[in-house]
């Protein structure tokens, strides 16, 4: 008999392209889909379960469907529709919770796969030049996504003790995009001037929304053995790039903000509804993150088909043009950091201490 696969969060498109990517698998029987809300997306054959999983209905749908994989999809950092970030918070915190809950309690379960994030190293001055799975926060998120995810995670580590006969993989993403990303990253970067901090043009990763749906297809697949697919695993696109490097390659011209400011100019644009400017994505604006991707690659055994370049650059492909050509916004921003250079200025980048 195949397995019984159950996906929280597919009324997402990410979650929506999982399902049905995962029923093509022959050792797959059955896909349940859950979500709040239904799905303006096709699901493909499999079933969709109109469930809350801050509820503890979802104990009933774990116990009903005999559901052995779970795949928790719901941990995000942008609402749904018109949703707020309360609702995002709950939905994370709070859902988890209560998805474990029903896991402990069903005996069926016997793999988790949980979507986390890059966001739980966090983003300061003294953070390592590399984080790898073992790297400690210099400092913990204090707020938004990143300590959601950190929340999660430790949610995540006590149902492992509670649960060892269940495998446990928990993914964390480098900032995802593509061509239909729905990120607060994505979001940032459709905006038509980008924000930056004067004096900082921090190191990114990126990785590629195909390359999700392929890695966390392979950690739930049930035809590896569980010892393969078990633990905490960097996902990143190989390479990185600079701040300005995007910009350059958008199209979009700059508006470096002295630091000070950076938290009344990060108001005025949630203000406008632009983008969700948290304190967070100034952070990560300001010192970068890079992670080792070391373990996705010799334990969990995936290679992803794009590097952080080649998925930036699907993404800006999507975009369309910018307000400048990238080749005369780059051949300006070049000539500055010539005279720049000149003038014995420079721009760091995140600290490697």
């Amino acid at each position: 008999m195949g397995k019984i696969v159950l996906v929280t969060g597919v009324a997402r498109r990410l979650g929506g392209r999982f399902v049905r990517r995962i029923q093509r698998d022959p050792d797959v029987e059955r896909v349940i889909g859950v979500d709040a809300v239904p799905p303006e997306h096709g699901l493909g054959g499999a079933e969709f379960v109109r469930a809350d999983i801050r509820r503890a209905g979802i104990g009933r749908v774990l116990a009903e469907t005999g559901a052995d994989t779970v795949v928790h999809m719901d941990v995000t950092g942008t609402p749904l529709g018109g949703g707020s970030r309360t609702s995002v918070k709950e939905t994370n915190v709070i859902g988890t919770m209560q998805l474990l809950g029903a896991c402990q309690k069903s005996p069926a379960v016997r793999r988790l796969v949980v979507k986390s994030s890059t966001n739980v190293y966090g983003s300061a001055p003294r953070d390592p030049a590399v984080c790898t799975e073992s790297t400690t926060p210099k400092s913990l998120p204090s707020g938004g996504f990143a300590k959601d995810a950190v929340e999660v995670e430790g949610y995540v580590r006590g149902f492992s003790r509670r649960r060892p006969d269940v495998a446990v993989c928990v993914l964390r993403f480098a900032n995802i995009l593509g061509p239909g990303a729905e990120t607060p990253l994505a979001s940032y970067f459709g905006l038509p001037l980008l924000p930056t901090v004067f004096g900082y043009d921090p190191r990114l990763q990126f990785v590629h929304e195909d390359d999700v749906i392929d890695v966390l297809r392979i950690a739930a697949h049930p035809a590896r053995r569980s010892t393969l697919n078990s633990g905490t695993f960097n996902i990143a696109g190989d390479g990185v790039l600079l701040l300005s490097q995007c910009a350059r390659r958008l199209g979009r011209p700059t508006v470096p903000v002295l630091l000070p400011a950076v938290t009344w100019a990060g108001s005025l644009v949630r203000t406008l509804g632009m983008t969700d400017f948290s304190p967070e994505q100034i952070r990560l604006l300001t010192h970068g993150r890079v992670v080792d991707s070391t373990q996705m690659r010799e334990t969990l055994g995936f290679r992803p088909a794009h590097t952080t370049a080649g998925t930036f650059a699907a993404f800006a492909a999507a975009q369309g043009p910018g307000l400048l050509p990238p080749a005369a916004l780059a051949g300006a921003v070049d000539r500055l950091a010539a005279l720049s250079s000149r003038g014995g200025g420079h721009l760091p980048t995140q600290s490697a201490n």
